[in-house]
């Protein structure tokens, strides 16, 4: 399995950041697996955002939850994370990560960095 992250590196304060996961050598719906956006600020650990399930329900970390969004295409074995009104904490290196069902990840993307400045 392999996931791949991508989008603009560079977001301006108050817009909304936009990122695709594709996935490849596996399906984003097979049982029971959880496709989720992790981040790491600079300097800082890692932080949980959310996750959208194989069923396609959705959760998110309750400080990012109101602007936060995570969907799928599953025509394409995509899942994209928008995060709205950024400001520069937002500035961090986005992993798309797999869970099976469990508490540790089996599959990392390579991370793709992303700034918010003006």
């Amino acid at each position: 399995v392999q996931l791949q992250e991508s989008g603009p590196g560079l977001v301006k304060p108050s817009q909304t950041l936009s990122l695709t996961c594709t996935v490849s050598g596996g399906s984003i719906t097979t049982n029971y697996y959880y496709w989720t956006w992790i981040r790491q600020p600079p300097g800082k650990g890692l932080e949980w955002i959310g996750y959208i399930a194989y069923s396609g329900s959705t959760y998110y970390s309750p400080s990012l939850k109101s602007r936060t969004s995570i969907s799928r295409d599953t025509s394409k074995n995509q899942f994209t994370l928008q995060l709205s009104s950024v400001t520069p904490e937002d500035t961090a290196v986005y992993y798309c990560v797999r869970y099976p069902f469990g508490p540790a990840p089996d599959y990392w993307g390579q991370g793709t960095q992303v700034i918010v400045s003006s």
